[in-house]
């Protein structure tokens, strides 16, 4: 018997991991003898010392780590302090990251590389471990193969049901926290940017994925049960009858949970758009990668999208206003330059989801992309996240103006901030979207600011632009401040000085029921009273519901 650690970091601490607790329940099922384990969940925000105090505090003979693009960066400096505080340990490394880059982890701590599906590969690990080790001990460097990176290798036949990791103990660690669920692996199509392109779609037997879908809705104890469940299937909606009936089963459930799908777009069929538009508000959310509007860059990297067809059946599914909808782009594909991709961020603004990610190329170890970037003049960060510095279409400084538009869009309208306000703003002046949040993130900085300065500097830009009415501007933003915060006061330049503000508040509280805060109510400029309902949160828009007195 070993005393096994599996280590995982997430990103942020309302994360989870799935891997760790697959792999957990994988020893539990096709290790040849039983082991201790123990399973380690930290966050990236947390100093190694602490982390590896973790680790120590089970005593382990073997650390297993999942890598990714987020953890990485920290992981050379944790390896070395585990090791010194665990020198006979054996350290071995699974995940997308060490495993596309093995020779580098290798050189950098980890005695073994695993490669292939961790709950499968790694309870062969160990009992190729157990089987040479016949001291007491698990020095390091075990020579398992003739190389120390262990191949693919057990994955499942077919028939055999795949790994369940929803123990009682992952709901107790679970703690409310999101939760993710995968209900087929792989991916159909070859996207060059993606580590998931050419592995094929595998789809899970379907009661198995309906009996994980249920058991992660109960609400049997609302502490632990999650309330957003975020499926990892690569492209949920690529076999259209089989996410027909998964989505029709999610919306029967009697459940408070939200479920977040990876889907593209431009594969939904009529019937199925028909179907999400009889969800319950906020019970689905979808997020639909566009990646980009040039042809040339779709192709290029192997991009498979109907634009027209994804835009239409996006507009019908935000027209019932049951489901949140999450947009990609990507910026710094090859062949698409400045102007196109400003192009195509309006054009994805204009769709009016409810988030427009807009992120940027990242050249992961094992992609395609990664190994034509030299070809295609792309020039990229050597460490994580190994994103694009430039390339032939897209200088660094095209690069730094796209992220201030990027800082912009993600503290306003991405967090749900000053909707009506930008609105309001782009209609007066005229500004294409992509021109009024870049002018934002360059004048209106909001690092180290609290949220009342944030919106002082917004209100101050729009004020600027021409066209705009600096009194139809404060109603915009104080209706926004009202629907958008709970328990904030107003910021002083919105705030009421009127005497029929008291009325005001007097006139909400009669009308609630119960006692406001004075900011929970005000006076517009326009004359007209306003309150909120703290209490009624959409659970769609993450807004708060407004009334007019």
């Amino acid at each position: 018997m070993a005393r096994v650690v599996l280590l995982a970091i997430n990103a942020k601490y309302v994360h989870s991991s799935l891997a760790v607790w697959l792999i957990a329940a994988g020893i539990a099922r096709y290790a040849a003898t039983p082991h201790e384990v123990s399973i380690v969940e930290a966050t990236i925000e947390q100093p190694c010392e602490n982390i590896a105090d973790k680790v120590l505090a089970h005593r382990p003979d073997i650390v297993g780590v999942s890598t990714y693009i987020w953890n990485a960066g920290k992981l050379p400096e944790l390896l070395m302090r585990m090791r010194e505080k665990l020198p006979e340990a054996v350290f071995a490394l699974g995940g997308p990251e060490a495993s596309n880059n093995a020779e580098h982890w290798l050189a950098n701590g980890a005695n073994h590389v695993l490669q292939g599906e961790g709950e499968y590969t790694f309870p062969a690990f160990l009992n190729e471990v157990m089987q040479r080790d016949t001291t007491r001990g698990f020095p390091p460097a075990v020579p398992l193969t003739d190389s120390p990176t262990v191949p693919v290798g057990n994955k499942p036949s077919c028939g055999v049901e795949p790994i369940d990791p929803y123990t009682d103990e992952y709901f107790i660690a679970l703690g409310g926290r999101i939760a993710y669920l995968e209900t087929s692996r792989g991916c159909p199509f070859d996207c060059a940017f993606c580590l998931s392109a050419g592995s094929g779609a595998r789809p899970f037997p379907m009661e198995f994925a309906k009996r994980q879908i249920s058991r992660l809705s109960q609400t049997w104890a609302a502490s632990t049960c999650p309330r957003t469940i975020k499926l990892v299937d690569r492209t949920f909606n690529c076999n259209a009858a089989r996410a027909y009936e998964l989505f029709e089963y999610v919306i029967g459930l009697d459940t408070l949970c939200r479920f977040h799908f990876e889907v593209a777009a431009d594969l939904f069929d009529e019937r199925t758009v028909a179907l999400l538009g009889e969800a319950p508000p906020g019970r689905i959310q979808l997020e639909a990668g566009l990646q980009s509007y040039s042809g040339q860059a779709l192709e290029a990297t192997s991009r498979r999208t109907d634009i027209g067809k994804a835009e239409r059946n996006i507009r019908a599914l935000l027209k019932p206003g049951n489901i949140h909808i999450h947009v990609d782009l990507i910026a710094g594909l090859p062949f698409e330059d400045m102007p196109g991709f400003i192009d195509g961020f309006d054009r994805a603004y204009s769709l009016g989801a409810h988030t427009l990610q807009l992120g940027f190329l990242k050249l992961l170890h094992g992609s395609a992309l990664r190994r034509k970037a030299d070809a295609l003049g792309i020039r990229y960060s050597e460490t994580p996240p190994y994103q694009i510095q430039s390339s032939k279409w897209l200088s660094g400084e095209d690069i730094q103006t796209l992220q201030l538009a990027e800082n912009a869009l993600q503290h306003t309208c991405n967090k749900r901030r000053f909707l009506l306000t930008l609105e309001y703003t782009l209609s007066a002046s005229r500004l294409r979207p992509f021109a009024l949040y870049h002018g934002l993130g360059s004048e209106a900085t909001n690092h180290g600011l609290d949220l009342a300065d944030y919106a002082e500097k917004i209100y101050e830009y729009c004020k600027k632009q021409q066209g705009v009415d600096e009194k139809a501007l404060r109603e915009h933003m104080t209706i926004d401040w009202l629907g958008m915060v709970k328990g904030k006061n107003m910021p002083s330049f919105l705030r009421n000085t009127d005497a029929r503000h008291r009325k005001a508040v007097e006139a909400t509280q009669k009308r609630l029921g119960r006692k406001i805060r004075r900011e929970e109510a005000a006076i517009l400029p326009s004359g007209k009273g306003i309150f909120v309902d703290s209490e009624d949160c959409d659970p769609v828009t993450g807004l708060y519901k407004l009334h007019y007195l």
